[in-house]
């Protein structure tokens, strides 16, 4: 619902959902917890849960991102374990792209490096658990920073911004994909009623797990709006920020640069 989403930083760092957790170190191991259990199926789920959807959208990420197809061409992928956009924006550079996917979570890490291998990308990719907050890697070291249906996740989001900021070049390009708030009169309502009885419903019949997805739906529905999102992301530093909603504003691609 619309009237429970946050408008700062703050106000996500001790939500877990809609309960309200004693600390940002409480809400991390819940969250950990929950992508521990569901990363075996988490790509199965994304599909079962969006119809299929987040591969468009991740498709009108990287190409709004529209890396170049030239060697030394560096990325890094935050909360990326499974692979998925990191893969994307490989093969459009031709696999001339080197990049770094990052999680917190190491069960969605293997997921990843696994499929790296299948797909023979284990020379452009490495797989590094870290926390967004704290990245622990060089100041300017990368041409772009993505992060897809993480951040909301992520207890201090100002950290997380203010790192991305940090570990970017000069000119570098920041682009986030993140659910958000749908902006289509009749849509919000058949989007609630699918949200809050059939994804959980799904998550557990499907991963036997009905509580991660509901902490999930809950999560997007606390996540800042549009609007106030973009506002973080200028407040971290970025320049020229927008946003592209899609679907009706399920989700929103939200770019800045660091110029």
């Amino acid at each position: 619902m619309s009237d429970s989403r946050a408008t700062d930083a703050d106000a996500m760092e001790t939500s877990y959902g809609y309960a309200t957790v004693s600390g940002r170190d409480e809400k991390q191991a819940r969250v950990n917890d929950v992508f521990h259990r569901v990363a075996k199926r988490y790509d199965l789920m994304n599909d079962l849960m969006s119809g299929g959807l987040h591969r468009v959208w991740k498709d009108a990420m990287v190409a709004w991102l529209s890396p170049p197809h030239r060697a030394g061409w560096n990325f890094l992928d935050v909360a990326g374990g499974t692979g998925d956009v990191a893969f994307r924006i490989v093969e459009r550079t031709r696999r001339k792209a080197q990049g770094t996917v990052l999680d917190i979570n190491a069960s969605m890490l293997g997921v990843g490096a696994e499929r790296a291998a299948r797909k023979g990308l284990s020379d452009n990719l490495r797989f590094v658990e870290a926390n967004a907050e704290d990245l622990k890697l060089p100041d300017a070291e990368f041409d772009a920073y993505t992060i897809a249906f993480g951040i909301r996740n992520v207890p201090r989001i100002d950290k997380a911004l203010a790192e991305a900021y940090r570990v970017l070049k000069p000119g570098g390009r920041f682009l986030c994909l993140e659910f958000s708030e749908v902006d289509v009169p009749g849509f919000d309502k058949i989007y609630e009623t699918w949200s809050f009885k059939g994804i959980p419903a799904i998550g557990e019949r499907v991963a036997k797990d009905r509580q991660s997805y509901e902490y999930l739906v809950e999560s997007i529905r606390r996540f800042p709006n549009q609007e106030n999102f973009a506002s973080l992301i200028r407040d971290a530093g970025f320049e020229r920020v927008t946003y592209r909603n899609l679907t009706g504003g399920i989700a929103a691609l939200h770019s800045g640069w660091k110029l």
